[in-house]
């Protein structure tokens, strides 16, 4: 990926990364596992999730303080390979 590729967001900001999958115990551990592998600091506030209507799937909202446009897809490379995941936004 070309390190010069535009992007209209400025860095550092605050980005909310949404990830979502089945409502099984560890998805939201999992989650923010995998996103603080790539930020120094991710604060127990910044993580909210929520259940879907019936249940059976679940919504994990992180907002990081994104250094880059290289560190945030990163994150979103690592969230898309893995099983458990089945959209990550």
């Amino acid at each position: 990926m070309d390190q010069n590729e535009e992007t209209l967001l400025e860095f550092p900001c605050d980005f909310p990364i949404k990830v979502m999958g089945k409502a099984e115990p560890g998805f939201e551990a999992m989650v923010v596992e995998l996103v603080g592998r790539h930020t120094e600091e991710l604060h127990e506030t910044a993580v909210n999730s929520r259940l879907s209507k019936g249940g059976k799937w679940v919504s994990v909202t992180i907002t990081l303080r994104a250094q880059s446009k290289a560190q945030l897809d990163a994150i979103y490379l690592d969230l898309s390979a893995h099983e458990k995941v089945v959209m990550a936004l």
